[in-house]
């Protein structure tokens, strides 16, 4: 099971995740800094709870953090605690909920009937 990240977790993975590589904890805390507004010690500390949920490996020299998942499987995690949580464990009612009521463009209606054929 993949570890479950609080918002603040997910933006310190979301900065991992887009450089595609590892990052020094500097680093993310640069950016994150100008993100969001976060000081250093903010920004390690984030770090560290990652790095004991098994979500960042830490290497020296200079606090190198790696990241162990996959946003996908972050995600995936996610999307299925919402559905267990809020929809009883149906994926057709947060589908329903998703969609009523909004008018979806002609591309995206294609894309969600792929992804449909793709399960079946």
């Amino acid at each position: 099971m993949e570890p479950k990240l609080f918002d603040s977790e997910r933006k310190v993975m979301e900065v991992l995740w887009a450089a595609g590589t590892s990052l020094t904890a500097k680093e993310i805390a640069a950016q994150l800094g100008e993100a969001v507004g976060w000081n250093k010690n903010t920004t390690y500390t984030v770090i560290k709870k990652c790095v004991e949920k098994g979500a960042i490996q830490r290497r020296e020299p200079n606090f190198q953090c790696f990241p162990l998942v996959r946003r996908e499987e972050v995600q995936a995690a996610a999307a299925a605690e919402l559905v267990d949580k809020v929809f009883d464990g149906s994926a057709s009612l947060l589908f329903a909920s998703l969609l009523s009521g909004k008018q979806l463009p002609p591309e995206e209606v294609r894309r969600l009937r792929t992804l449909i054929d793709e399960l079946e």
